[in-house]
């Protein structure tokens, strides 16, 4: 299934755990875990592997150079490329970091009647660059980013319940209503992802998100780096409830 998936992941092998992907040369490995760790709602890690391997835990009959359906090749912080396989240019000094990415509690939201517009709409989530910023560590620095998925006002207390038992996938949202409140101008107009159609009565919601260590990447050019596409996740053999928490 990987290897047959050619756009955004939403919606897709319902029930497993997706993730976001980074890499970057050993010397700026730390710095990125230090990140994370300082900044565990838009980027908890699942799993961090060994330098130039591109073996995950998670599904360890995977191949993280070929088993995402697009990548994103970035150099002194500036986008080179967007290949679909990133074997040429894997290199031996890179480690990977695997961030819990929302699309793993969407199945769960789901089964709870809470509709998701962005898969009804056959549409990337979008996602935002927000005025927060992160904790900086190290040389690494930059905003938090976020998904907005509409949800009808009355559902909103239900979402939030659900989502705050999966810290593993950045759990409950940051922000429910005015995105001013996060410094976001036009929802209509994402950073990353499509614009989505809410319904009557439907409210946004914010989720930190897992594209934000590519926010830092942008803001503090390390002379290198490997991430996925916004949108376009690892799916792991994890099984969502593993991450979930009573």
């Amino acid at each position: 299934m990987r290897r047959h998936a050619t756009g955004p992941t939403a919606g897709l092998a319902d029930g497993y755990t997706q993730a976001n992907l980074i890499a970057v040369p050993r010397d700026w490995a730390y710095d990125v875990l230090l990140f994370a760790q300082r900044n565990p709602k838009p980027c908890p890690v699942l799993d961090v592997t060994d330098a130039g391997s591109p073996r995950t835990a998670l599904a360890p009959n995977a191949d993280l150079t070929r088993d995402l359906p697009r990548y994103r090749i970035w150099e002194h912080g500036e986008l080179t490329a967007e290949p679909t396989d990133a074997t040429a240019h894997w290199r031996d000094d890179l480690v990977a970091f695997l961030i819990g990415c929302s699309f793993t509690f969407e199945s769960a939201l789901t089964r709870a009647g809470v509709p998701l517009r962005h898969v009804e709409q056959g549409r990337n989530v979008p996602m935002y660059v927000t005025d927060r910023e992160c904790r900086p560590a190290g040389k690494l620095h930059g905003p938090m980013v976020v998904s907005m998925r509409y949800l009808p006002a009355h559902l909103t207390d239900t979402a939030r319940e659900i989502t705050a038992r999966m810290p593993a996938v950045h759990g409950s949202p940051v922000h429910i209503g005015d995105p001013a409140g996060l410094g976001i101008k036009d929802l209509d107009e994402p950073d990353f992802g499509d614009p989505t159609v809410p319904h009557d009565g439907d409210v946004p919601v914010f989720w930190a998100c897992g594209v934000t260590p590519q926010a830092a990447v942008m803001a503090s050019r390390p002379p290198f780096a490997i991430t996925h596409a916004p949108g376009h996740m690892f799916v792991t053999d994890i099984r969502d409830e593993d991450y979930r928490v009573c």
